[in-house]
């Protein structure tokens, strides 16, 4: 049995050489496996292309509906980046606030998901590109899965 101010561990009694191969060797392990693990990462960043018809689109995370847009000019013409934003109040007197935003597709399309099913005043849509605008309302009581074709104005001046 060793005295009580004697170290008894093998590897704190090594000469200080010995601790800094071992430390230097574990980086040096660490390091490798890092460098296996992060090529798929790379590779997955490397490739950002979206798909110009995939639909965007952003989840609220309130609620089963959902409101699809198709947003275009006065001639039916499909408006790429329009944006749609919504201000939804719900809970218990209203006492939650959510703003959600999301622009629109090559085709102007774009979706809203996870909407409350019910809201005290329902929902109001404000779409719009540059000075273009429009709008739509919503009650998710009687529309759960709505879908909405706004065509923009131009904004009048005052």
């Amino acid at each position: 049995m060793l005295p009580l101010g004697r170290r008894s561990f093998i590897f704190i009694s090594m000469p200080k050489t010995h601790n800094i191969l071992i430390r230097v060797f574990v980086l040096l392990l660490a390091a490798f496996l890092l460098a296996i693990v992060s090529p798929p990462v790379l590779r997955a960043q490397a490739n950002p292309t979206p798909n110009p018809k995939s639909i965007p689109f952003i989840d609220g995370g309130i609620g089963p509906c959902t409101a699809d847009f198709t947003i275009t000019t006065t001639a039916a013409a499909p408006i790429y980046d329009a944006q749609i934003k919504v201000h939804i109040s719900y809970g218990m007197f209203g006492a939650h606030k959510l703003d959600l935003q999301v622009g629109t597709n090559a085709d102007g399309k774009a979706r809203f998901t996870g909407l409350p099913e019910k809201t005290k005043q329902g929902l109001f849509f404000q779409a719009s590109k540059g000075n273009l605008t429009g709008s739509a309302f919503d009650d998710p009581s009687k529309t759960c899965n709505a879908q909405f074709t706004i065509a923009l104005q131009q904004t009048q001046s005052q």
